[in-house]
């Protein structure tokens, strides 16, 4: 299974079967992402691969974080799979792949740290595209 960055600079490939698929909603990811949860998909490093512009990652360690670290494209910004911390997973944004993965997000961690404006999808009307516009009269 193939993904890549918003530019199409960098491009990699992950192998199934994957460990788990997850919305995170801790303030770390809200930040990273600038939505109210990061949608993650777990695999081993060894499922993981670049194909392509390896050398466009770019990563920032948090510091006092026990496991995150970001990786994003240095040509678009876009959120691209990093390792985290201690080499046991790799975290793979699963807004960046080029397919559909099989799997389907299993669960929300970090629930309590939820944004304050976080409003259920379930919740929300529903458009194909964009919402159609208001008549002015």
């Amino acid at each position: 299974m193939k993904g890549s960055c918003l530019c199409g600079s960098v491009k990699y490939a992950i192998d199934p079967p994957f460990k788990m698929f997850q919305y995170c909603h801790c303030s770390r990811c809200q930040k990273f992402t600038g939505s109210q949860h990061s949608a993650n998909i777990f695999v081993s490093p060894e499922q993981f691969r670049w194909l392509q512009g390896s050398e466009q990652v770019g990563t920032y360690d948090l510091p006092d974080s026990r496991y995150l670290t970001t990786a994003f494209c240095k040509n678009c910004g876009s959120s691209l799979p990093f390792t985290v911390k201690g080499g046991s997973n790799v975290v793979v944004p699963a807004g960046t792949l080029d397919e559909d993965p099989g799997i389907r997000p299993q669960g929300n961690i970090y629930w309590g740290s939820r944004a304050s404006w976080c409003v259920e999808t379930a919740e929300l009307p529903k458009h194909e595209e964009l919402p159609p516009r208001k008549k002015t009269t």
